[in-house]
């Protein structure tokens, strides 16, 4: 038991979970901190859709994964897992995600299956374009979108749009579409031998550069605008200049001529970035409603 769960640890980088649970926390946060309960159906929501889009990813490009070298240790190659397995994971962990969001609003369990699509789809994506990155980054924007809509169950009436959870899902768009970018330079010569489509493959490593350079100032813009409108004080603003400067840590770190040891390093340092903007966050809402 214990070797078969450490099995699907390796599977679902439970790690990155975790690194992507503060994405839908923000959005609670940003809401005005929401109950308990929305905590826990928010928490089981992320968890079990995160296990999903991954299942998916591994099962739909096992055989990919097989042919690269870098990938070909992953769970299905190496034989750790079969696919049905899998398949039988990413079922579970879709019924989980609608039933959490079901029980958190109308507007939530109708999205769920939206979500649903967007997950199991993103694996085609870099068979026929470049913007998987893009399509990516969308899938994670859907976590603090959601996480807001958690609280509020609407985002629209009659007069009035709320424009709040729509950028902060932009910010998280492009940050994490910048990041992508990035990682897909270990890949470009294996993504122009199989024919997938990446910026690094299509457009080379200089200009892949700087449009992750662009995606992640696209991303500091957007945190700027959300902090405005929503009125943020100063621990959110100590907690943003604090992500800009591992930003340009990261893009420093991507110029460097050991792009495997950067890379490793950048998505080290990558982890502090969302608890940081949570704790920031969580401080201003804590102190704003205590």
């Amino acid at each position: 038991m214990v070797s078969k769960i450490k099995k699907y640890y390796k599977l679902l980088m439970f790690e990155q979970t975790l690194f992507a649970l503060p994405f839908a926390y923000l959005g609670v946060l940003f809401a005005g901190g929401g109950t308990v309960e929305i905590w826990i159906w928010v928490t089981i929501a992320l968890v079990s859709a995160r296990t999903a889009g991954m299942s998916f990813n591994r099962v739909i490009d096992a055989h990919i994964d097989a042919l690269n070298p870098r990938t070909a240790d992953r769970a299905i190659p190496a034989g750790e897992l079969t696919a049905k397995q899998v398949w039988i994971l990413a079922i579970v962990s879709c019924i989980a995600f609608i039933f959490s969001s079901y029980m958190l609003n109308r507007l939530c369990f109708q999205l769920s299956f939206v979500a649903i699509a967007l997950l199991f789809s993103y694996s085609y994506f870099k068979r026929f374009t470049a913007t998987s990155h893009l399509y990516l980054g969308l899938i994670e924007a859907a976590a603090p979108i959601g996480g807001y809509l958690a609280v509020t169950g609407i985002f629209y009436t009659p007069g009035h749009f709320d424009f709040i959870p729509f950028i902060l899902g932009g910010a998280i768009m492009c940050w994490i579409s910048g990041l992508d970018v990035i990682y897909a330079i270990l890949d470009i010569e294996f993504d122009k031998k199989e024919g997938l489509k990446s910026i690094p493959a299509t457009y080379g490593r200089e200009r892949a550069m700087t449009i992750s350079l662009a995606l992640y100032l696209g991303a500091v813009i957007c945190l700027i605008a959300v902090g405005v409108l929503a009125r943020r004080k100063e621990a959110y603003w100590v907690a943003l200049a604090c992500a800009v400067v591992i930003f340009f840590y990261q893009q420093k770190l991507a110029r460097r001529p050991d792009q495997a040891a950067a890379i490793k390093e950048l998505f080290q340092i990558n982890a502090f970035i969302s608890p940081v903007l949570f704790v920031g966050t969580f401080i201003d809402v804590v102190v704003k409603y205590s």
